[in-house]
């Protein structure tokens, strides 16, 4: 399991979002029976016409009730249709279960505005590797990355400077970052990120279908842009 492949003192975040709440609490327990420290749990979407805030609110809180582990939320506008505002998350981020939450915007207004309406023991987290450095700027704690996977270094390299208000050597990490981290994610996908955890010495393996392994030339392309970030 992934838990015994982890040092101890490393958190161990699971992904338990699902359609229905009844479905959400039970990966939710599933995932802390397995050793997870934590459940980050996306927005419903399917039927997201047909769930207002309210029932967000609802749907997260007896997640939160139920799970034995703390919460996560986890908002991915562009992938969902749904929008956690940052008055939902202020109202969310009441309940002591929910400590934090993943904010996969690039928008450093929705950012800053986070982070005013969430009391200082909840974590704002950026998911957009490209905006991280807006993102800390505006009130993020810090991120969770898929580049991170191929270049933890660099990552940690820029939070580290907007930490000590070195704003120019971050925005410099920061373009070294954007253009691999694009690569990754919206430019060649899952099977990108895998194929640079292979470049890397790791074992990313492949994705499964009906994602497609990476060509030859992407291939090619992704190994410059790592290299360009060493």
């Amino acid at each position: 399991m992934a838990r015994d492949a982890l040092p101890p003192d490393r958190a161990l975040i699971a992904g338990a979002g699902r359609e229905s709440t009844r479905a959400t609490i039970a990966a939710a327990r599933r995932a802390a029976a397995a050793g997870a420290d934590a459940v980050l749990v996306r927005t419903p979407s399917f039927y997201r016409a047909h769930v207002p805030v309210g029932a967000l609110v609802a749907h997260y809180t007896a997640v939160a009730d139920a799970s034995p582990v703390p919460v996560l939320l986890y908002n991915f506008a562009a992938f969902t249709g749904v929008n956690l505002s940052p008055d939902t998350v202020g109202r969310l981020a009441a309940h002591p279960n929910v400590v934090g939450l993943k904010e996969t915007s690039t928008d450093g207004a929705q950012f800053a505005e986070i982070a005013a309406a969430v009391p200082d023991s909840f974590s704002v987290l950026a998911g957009s590797a490209p905006g991280l450095y807006t993102a800390l700027c505006a009130g993020a704690r810090g991120a969770i990355l898929a580049v991170a996977c191929v270049r933890p270094a660099l990552c940690l390299e820029l939070l580290r400077h907007v930490q000590a208000s070195r704003y120019q050597e971050a925005l410099a990490c920061q373009q070294r970052l954007t253009p691999l981290a694009r690569a990754v994610t919206t430019g060649f996908g899952i099977a990108g990120l895998k194929a640079a955890m292979n470049l890397c010495g790791m074992d990313g393996g492949e994705p499964r279908p009906p994602l497609s392994p990476l060509n030859a030339d992407a291939t090619a392309t992704l190994r410059t842009l790592l290299d360009a970030t060493r």
